[in-house]
C-alpha cells in the first residue's frame, strides 16, 4: 500500500496534501489485529497502541502514561489547575471542550441518548450505558455481609469498602483517605484555587461565578424555576425536578436488599443504612 509522492491542491478543503482519501473516505491501511481500516497510516500507528499497550508519552507530576501527547497535555491541566473552557450561562469553567458541550445539556435540556428498551433518554452516553443494566433481570455480584446484589463485580468491589473500611485513595494535600476516587477528586476542589468570587450581602466566598449567582438567590428570594402542576417555585432546576416526582410517583432509586423505592438518592442511603445494621446485629 503507497500513496502519491505528488502534492496537489485539494478541491474539497483547499489545503496541500498527499491525503486526499481523508475525503473521499478511501482506507488503504489496515489493522492486522482486529481489521479496522485508516486512511493515514500514522493513525494506524496510534491504533496499534491500543493492541500493544504502549503508553509513550508519561507524566511527570503523577507518573501515569497516556498513548498520545495530545492526551498528556490535557491531563497536565489537572495539576495546573488550567481550565480555558467557560460556559457562557453559568461560567463553570472546564479543562476540556467535550465536558463543556455535555455541560450545556444541563441549560438546553438536550438529552440525544436513548435507551431502545424503555425511551428513556440522557445527556451523556455513559449514564445510558449504565442505565442498560437495569433492563438486566440477574445480577450477579453478591454481597455476602449484607445480601446487597449487584450487576457488575467493580461495584460489588467498590461495595465491599463499606463494611472493610477500606479506603485506598489518598489527598496528596491533607492525608485524608477515601474509598472512593470520584469521592477525593471532589475533596480536592477544596484545595484548589481561591474562592475568588465573594457575596456582597453575607461576604460568602465561592470558587465559580456560578455558584454566586445561585446563592444570591437565597437574599434576593428569586425563584425562577416553577411547577406547572402545583405553581410551586424553586431556586434551581435540579431542586423543582426532584418536587415533580411528587407528581409522577416516579421513585427511581431502588434498594437492592428489600426493594423499596425512595424519590431521592439520600434517602435511599440512608434507608440502606438500616439494614447493614440488621446485619451487624445478628
Amino acid at each position: 500500500m503507497h500513496t502519491t509522492s505528488k502534492l496537489f491542491k485539494n478541491q474539497i478543503c483547499g489545503k496541500t496534501s498527499l491525503y486526499t482519501k481523508i475525503h473521499t473516505g478511501d482506507k488503504q491501511f489496515k489493522c492486522e489485529v482486529c481489521n479496522k481500516m485508516f486512511s493515514k497510516s500514522s493513525n494506524l500507528s496510534r491504533h496499534m497502541m491500543i493492541h500493544t499497550g504502549d503508553k509513550p508519552f508519561k507524566c511527570d507530576v503523577c507518573d501515569k502514561t497516556f498513548r498520545q501527547n495530545g492526551t498528556l497535555k490535557t491531563h497536565m491541566m489537572i495539576h495546573t489547575g488550567d481550565k480555558p473552557f467557560k460556559c457562557d450561562v453559568c461560567d463553570k469553567m472546564f479543562a476540556q471542550s467535550s465536558p463543556l458541550k455535555t455541560h450545556m445539556r444541563i441549560h438546553t435540556g438536550d438529552k440525544p441518548f436513548k435507551c431502545e428498551a424503555c425511551n428513556k433518554v440522557f445527556r451523556q452516553q455513559s449514564a445510558l450505558k449504565g442505565h442498560y443494566w437495569v433492563h438486566i433481570a440477574d445480577k450477579p455480584f453478591k454481597c455476602e455481609i449484607c445480601l446487597s446484589m449487584f450487576w457488575k463485580a467493580n461495584d460489588l468491589k467498590m461495595h465491599m469498602m463499606i463494611h472493610n473500611g477500606d479506603k485506598p485513595f489518598k489527598c496528596e494535600v491533607c492525608d485524608k483517605m477515601f474509598a472512593q476516587s470520584s469521592d477525593l477528586k471532589r475533596h480536592k476542589r477544596i484545595h484548589v484555587g481561591n474562592k475568588r468570587f465573594k457575596c456582597e450581602v453575607c461576604d460568602k466566598l465561592f470558587r465559580q461565578n456560578g455558584a454566586l449567582k445561585i446563592h444570591m438567590m437565597i437574599h434576593t428570594g428569586d425563584k425562577p424555576f416553577k411547577c406547572e402542576i402545583c405553581d410551586k417555585i424553586f431556586v434551581q432546576s435540579g431542586y423543582m425536578k426532584i418536587h415533580m416526582r411528587i407528581h409522577t410517583g416516579d421513585k427511581p432509586f431502588k434498594c437492592e436488599v428489600c426493594g423499596k423505592l425512595f424519590w431521592q438518592s439520600g434517602a435511599l442511603k440512608r434507608h440502606t443504612i438500616t439494614h447493614i445494621r440488621e446485619k451487624t446485629l445478628k
